[in-house]
């Protein structure tokens, strides 16, 4: 077995177990179908080459119209919240640098992702925990198109925060760890 596989397995039953089937991101299901998602593994924990392979990911999108979004996923780095968000910061940062703002955008998860002001077992940091540490690399012109053809979307964040709650804590947090499971 590949040792990258244990990880896209893992970010693969995320996506689809909790992401799409409780609709959190309404735009997700149809990539899936269309194959047109790239699960990169991120095996490296320096900063460097970290920021090095998120560059060749967006080189890859600019070759690669057949994908349409990457998750890059970070198997051993970013362990820590903050030192992933230091991370986040450079990254974005990198992006503007290299002439990327307007065309890619960065979506942020990691395994204890919560949201400034929220509570640490507040249900609504569930959007954005995954499986690992992970940035999800989009095309500026696919949210642009899918945000205009989605009838409701600025309302998707307190949908999100409604059905987490929802579906509570204990709940969640089973559905995530399922998707560690080989």
């Amino acid at each position: 077995m590949n040792s990258d596989e244990p990880f896209i397995r893992a970010t693969q039953a995320w996506l689809t177990s909790i992401i799409i089937a409780h609709n959190i991101c309404p735009f997700a299901k149809r990539e899936q179908e269309r194959g047109s998602i790239r699960f990169s593994v991120e095996q490296q924990t320096d900063i460097e080459t970290c920021l090095m392979n998120l560059m060749q990911e967006c080189q890859r999108l600019d070759n690669d119209t057949g994908i349409e979004t990457t998750l890059l996923i970070y198997a051993h780095a970013f362990k820590s919240f903050d030192d992933y968000l230091d991370f986040l910061a450079i990254a974005e940062d990198l992006l503007i640098d290299q002439g990327y703002e307007g065309i890619y955008q960065l979506a942020s998860f990691h395994p204890d992702y919560y949201f400034e002001g929220a509570r640490l077992d507040d249900p609504e940091n569930y959007t954005n925990r995954s499986p690992y540490p992970m940035i999800h690399l989009l095309r500026e012109t696919s949210i642009d198109r899918a945000v205009s053809s989605y009838p409701d979307v600025e309302n998707i964040p307190q949908r999100n925060i409604d059905l987490t709650r929802t579906l509570g804590l204990a709940k969640l947090r089973d559905l995530l760890a399922a998707c560690m499971k080989p």
